[in-house]
Order: structure tokens, then sequence, then C-alpha cells
């Protein structure tokens, strides 16, 4: 081992650059059955992971690319969940906690991003036997088998994984006996242009347009106050943008609001209203109706943006409805809640199936697609259906769902329930699959919502 390398347990330090330490045949030999689970995501169902391997007794390590907590959920820690605390809580999380003295929150009670965090995921992360196995500002850069490219077949299954991690600008070499990655989508948000790619003319306005739920009446007011903003998007982060703009404009009358969605019929963003099992999500929809009714927005339905044009200051965004093309001018801020997708790109060197539409995990597909269904009811799934053709390597969360919008944290502490039961030898807990979700009340197959649609706001993986 070169001077400027250090090791450390399974892990190789890499503390100058050009090293070359990085290298698999300078990793030391490891027992396979001595090294953890590595976690990718430190978010609900990534602690979830955690909670389950440290409750069958599984060594872990996971890792976080923000600083602190569940990063992804700070960026909208304003908006409330539709989903109650007793969707939000992972069990075997609850009972670590409870073994410390947490008090439990009420579970009919809504929390906000912040709450989830304060009240639930930050207690999670400081438990004794957690903590110590968490890694923030360490992100995941590549993951591959020891010694193994991805074209290589013969032995791979009993060789380790190896995760390349920069951690406060160091370069780490992790080994782990399984890998879960619940990195989530939130980090990679759709371009607002209708055919997915990024253009240059949208990468130009990046400081005029967020992909972001922006925290219009607090700490973002001054950014929106008083002009003209165009939404784009027709699931709830566009609507709780929506929203807060009302609001904003009740205050500042010059805020005028511009609202653009591919759906046909304004109508099918309503959702279940009052035939919605989770009652706030309902009222979302029972509040976007009377802010449309009530003419304080201007909505273009069918419309497919084609391009962006910055003007002096402001923004003409071209767009085709049907047969027209139409500009819309004068435009100051843009706010583009178009969906994720998730981020396969530091995957490149394992072997997965990926649904080649919706970026999902293969098996999820027929049941989650938006082309096909109006709601987000899956039936319950675990391990077989999350299993990919890299062993012991599994995509959870929101992350499994790809593009696809309607993901509830629920399903994700499920899934890693039955992974962690799995990896641990427990396949008939693995195998029985129980989980019961809110319905919307309007289910249905044929009357799909367009592709891009977005429900971050009420999950997070």
């Amino acid at each position: 081992m070169s001077g400027c390398c250090s090791v450390s347990g399974n892990q190789v330090v890499q503390t100058k650059s050009g090293c070359g330490c990085g290298d698999k045949e300078n990793l030391p030999p490891v027992n396979n059955r001595r090294l953890p689970v590595a976690i990718i995501g430190g978010g609900p169902v990534g602690f979830a992971a955690a909670a389950h391997l440290v409750s069958k007794g599984e060594s872990f390590v996971l890792f976080e690319a923000a600083g602190e907590v569940a990063g992804n959920i700070k960026q909208w820690s304003h908006v409330r969940l539709f989903s109650p605390w007793q969707y939000n809580i992972d069990k075997a999380a609850k009972k670590l906690l409870k073994v410390h003295g947490w008090m439990e929150p009420n579970e009919s009670e809504l929390p906000t991003g912040g709450e989830l965090v304060e009240q639930y995921l930050n207690p999670l992360s400081e438990l004794p036997l957690i903590n110590p196995h968490v890694h923030y500002n360490a992100k995941v850069i590549a993951v591959s088998r020891k010694g193994l490219s991805k074209v290589k077949t013969a032995g791979r299954e009993t060789l380790p994984f190896v995760l390349h991690v920069v951690k406060d600008d160091k370069r780490i070499v992790f080994e782990a006996k399984a890998v879960i990655d619940a990195s989530g989508t939130w980090s990679s948000p759709n371009p607002a242009n209708s055919e997915g790619i990024w253009t240059d003319d949208e990468l130009a306005l990046s400081k005029q347009i967020t992909y972001e739920i922006p925290d219009v009446l607090g700490k973002h007011r001054e950014r929106y106050s008083g002009k003209n903003v165009l939404v784009v998007g027709s699931g709830h982060s566009a609507i709780n943008a929506l929203l807060d703009l009302e609001r904003l404009k009740k205050q500042v009358p010059t805020t005028n609001i511009v609202w653009v969605i591919r759906k046909s019929n304004v109508k099918d963003v309503y959702g279940g209203q009052e035939n919605d099992s989770l009652r706030e999500r309902g009222e979302l929809g029972i509040r976007l109706q009377k802010l449309v009714v009530s003419g304080t927005v201007q909505v273009f339905t069918s419309f497919y943006i084609q391009n962006f044009n910055k003007e002096a200051e402001q923004i003409t965004v071209t767009g085709r409805s049907n047969e027209d093309t139409i500009r819309i001018e004068g435009i100051d801020e843009v706010i583009s809640n178009t969906g994720s997708r998730p981020d396969m790109s530091f995957l490149r060197e394992v072997r997965t199936g990926m649904d080649s539409a919706l970026e999902s995990v293969d098996a999820l597909a027929s049941l989650i697609d938006p082309n096909i269904h109006s709601c987000g009811t899956v039936r319950p799934h675990g391990e077989k259906e999350l299993r990919q053709p890299e062993h012991n390597f599994y995509i959870v969360g929101s992350k499994s769902y790809g593009r696809a919008p309607t993901f509830l944290m629920a399903t994700g502490y499920e899934q890693v329930r039955s992974i962690v039961a799995a990896l641990t030898g427990d396949w008939e807990a693995a195998e029985k699959v129980e989980l019961e979700l809110p319905e919307t009340g309007v289910c249905s197959v044929g009357t799909a919502p367009s592709v891009g649609t977005n429900a971050n706001s009420s999950c997070c993986g």
C-alpha cells in the first residue's frame, strides 16, 4: 500500500489524489459474512432499512450525500404531508425508539417535512446502535463486484460489493455483502421540456427556474412576490406551489399565476377530493378546484413545452396545445414540478432489471404505470418483486418506482422489511408481505394521469 493510503477495517482511504489506492487489487481480503449491508440514502426508507437490520442483529453502513439526515426532505421542510404519522413511521424503527424513551407523535396528525425529520428521523439517527454506522457528506459514485466488471458472470455472487464513496473530499472504498439503494429520485428532477430532454435554453435559465417546492410564503417570498409566475406540472408538488402562490397573491395582488399541464382536462388533477381516505390529499384537490373556478390562476391544458426564450429579464414559453402553437410571454419565474427520475449513473457496473419506460424496478412497472392506473394503488410487494439480476442488490423506496409518481413511505417500509428478512435467512417472513394503504376513492384503469406528475410532498425515498 502506498504512503498516501490507509486501511481501516473494510475500507481503504485515499488521502491524496492520484494515489491509486482505490484500485480493487489493493483491497485487503475480507470474509463476506463479516461484511455489513450497505445502505445508500439517509431518508425515511434508508433509515427504516437500518432499523430492520439492527433488529435482526445485522451490521450495516449507511451513506447520506447531504451533511445531515434526510437532506432531500430539508428542501421541502415547509410542506405538510397528506399522510398522517400513522403511515410515516416504520414499525421496527418505532420499537427501537421506544426502548430509548421516544415519545410517539399523535398518529392522526399530519407532519410537515421538517417535523418528520425533527420528531422522527433525527431521534432515530441518533440511536447508539445506528449513529456510529452513518456517514454524512458521503456520496456513492460507483458500485461494483470486487475484481469483476459487469460483463463477467462466473463466481460473481460469492464476491463482495465494492462501493466508491466521496466523503469530505476523500475517496473511500467500502466492501459490503449486500446493497440496498434507497437514494430516491428527488435530486434528479425531470426537465420542463415535454420531450424529457435537458435543452440549452432551459439550462440557461437556471436562476429563474426551480424544480423544488419553494417556500413561497417564507424564505422565498421575495423571489415570487409581485411576479408573473409559471407553474408546470399536475402533481401534488405543483398543487402545493399553486395554493401557496394564491395566498401570496391575496397579500400582494400584483402577483400573477399561470399554470400549464399536459392533461386535457384540469378536473383530472382534482383527485379523490371528499372521497379520498387521506383527508389532506383530498383537501388539496378541493382547494385547487376553487382556485381554478375563481379565475385566480390562468390555466393552459394539453400544453407541451417546446422551448424557453429569454427576452430582457423575462421568459417567453412556447408550447404545443393540440394543433396550436401557443406563446406565454412576460414570465418572471418558473416553478417546474414535472416529477423526478432515478439516477442510475453510479450503478453502471451492477446488473439491474429496470423497465425501459418508467425506469422502475421491472416487476413493478405494470402495477404502477401512470398510463394505465389513475392512482398509486399497488398490490403488496417485497423481496421477490424487488430482486435484481445482481444477487443481494436491491433498489427500494421512491427510486423503485422510477418515474411513476405515487409512492408512499409505508410502501418503502414494507419493502425493506421483506428484504432484510431475506438477507438474514428468514424466508417465511420475506414472502409474507402485508401492506395497508389508504385508497383515493377514484382508482380505476383507463383514466390515467400524464406521465411526469409528482407526489414528492407525500413521500420520500
